[in-house]
Parts: structure tokens; C-alpha cells; sequence
């Protein structure tokens, strides 16, 4: 089973600095990384810098359309008004089937506001004491969804590039 975890940073370089130990603790193992991305949010700034992680996973399991689509749910959709936020919740509601539901969507909102970073990855067989244990001391905090075989399929059928 795969599972989209969101690292909370209280810095807004925090996540940049924990891609280094996602690094390694894939070379160690420790967890299989299957796509990942960041979002920096800069004091002062009005909205987040976004970044998919394709160096990391390659091609990546989901790819930019699924971190672009996410990315719009929670930080830029509310900005849009009302007729946008209504198609984008149409189409939202499908990711509440693969298990990022509204709730997801609201805490991450929540949480990753100016000054604040985070680091999304999808992965799977993670050591979680280990994992846990490399991250202590950087000051997040974690808020994850799990995904089950189905869900994750569905997620990767959805955002699967055209061609």
C-alpha cells in the first residue's frame, strides 16, 4: 500500500532541506519513494512556490498534472472564487475516492501558510521508526493519508500523461 505523506514545516527552507534526507534514507531502504514535491511559502509572499520532484523518482509515479491539480486544490482554488472553486470541487471530489478528501485538503491548507514549507511524497514500504527518527529535531509535523493498491491505481490512472 502507498502513502501520500505531507511534512509540515515551521521554516520555509525546511523542506528543501529534508528532500537530503528522503535521499537517503531511499538509498539506505528505509522506504521506497515513488513521487514527491515541495512547497516553499516565503514570508511576505502572497502565494507558494511549487516544485515536483521528478529528479528524485524519475518520471514519477503520478507526475506534475496530479501535484499542479493537488497544488490548486488547497492554495490557490479559495483565491478564485466561487464559480472556479465549484469546478474544481466537482473534479476535487474525485480524489475523496482515492483518499484525499476534503479534510486532507483543509488541514494541509491549514497548516502551510507564509513562513512554512512542506514536502509531499508518495511512498511505500517505509521503516517508520527509522524514518521518523531521521526527521526529529527539523520541527515537523506530519499529516498523512493512506492509499490503498486500488486507490493508488486510480490516482495514477487519472493523472497519467497522454501519449
Amino acid at each position: 500500500m502507498a502513502t501520500l505523506s505531507v511534512w509540515r514545516f515551521d521554516t520555509a527552507a525546511g523542506a528543501e532541506g529534508a528532500v537530503a534526507t528522503l535521499q537517503q534514507l531511499q538509498k539506505q531502504e528505509l522506504i521506497q519513494l515513488h513521487d514527491a514535491a515541495t512547497v516553499t511559502w516565503e514570508e511576505g509572499r502572497k502565494k507558494p512556490k511549487t516544485r515536483h520532484l521528478a529528479d528524485l523518482t524519475g518520471e514519477g509515479a503520478l507526475g506534475g498534472a496530479f501535484w499542479g491539480f493537488l497544488f490548486g486544490l488547497i492554495f490557490f482554488v479559495p483565491l478564485l472564487g466561487l464559480a472556479v472553486g465549484a469546478a474544481a470541487g466537482a473534479l476535487g471530489g474525485s480524489l475523496a475516492n482515492v483518499g484525499i478528501d476534503k479534510d486532507f485538503i483543509e488541514r494541509v491548507r491549514a497548516e502551510i501558510r507564509p513562513g512554512r514549507s512542506a514536502l509531499f511524497v508518495l511512498t511505500s514500504g517505509a521503516v517508520v521508526d527509522r524514518v521518523r527518527d531521521a526527521f526529529q529535531g527539523t520541527h515537523a509535523e506530519l499529516i498523512q493519508t493512506n492509499l490503498s493498491a486500488s486507490d493508488e491505481q486510480a490516482l495514477r490512472d487519472s493523472f497519467a500523461p497522454e501519449g
